[in-house]
């Protein structure tokens, strides 16, 4: 594996693990939508995640990863379009969509 592509792996699966981290174990919407130091925080990583996975894009077109364009996507809604990112919608992403994303870039890594 490129060292490239391993670095962006890394910053990735780093990434969700912050997140994971942040949020904990108790998966409480109503304690990360009353908390907007945590909310910046995910969202952080969510662009991290964003801009390492538009990178890994870039180098490998066709690698496998869940969502692969919707991420980039999401990174660039945070950013450009900050006004119009909701607590729900990130809080959707951490609930549903990070699971996925981790077991990628484990599988990815040879983990």
């Amino acid at each position: 594996m490129q060292r490239e592509l391993k670095k962006y792996l890394f910053d990735v699966l780093t990434s969700i693990e912050n997140i994971e981290q942040f949020v904990g174990t108790n998966n409480d919407f109503e304690s990360f939508s009353g908390n907007l130091m945590l909310q910046h925080a995910v969202e952080r990583n969510l662009e991290i995640i964003g801009e390492a996975v538009n990178n890994i894009l870039k180098l490998y077109p066709d690698i496998q990863i869940t969502d692969a364009r919707r991420i980039v996507d999401t990174r660039n809604k945070i950013i450009h379009s900050y006004d119009n990112v909701h607590p729900e919608q990130i809080w959707n992403i951490i609930i549903n969509h990070l699971s996925a994303l981790k077991r990628d870039t484990q599988t990815l890594l040879g983990g």
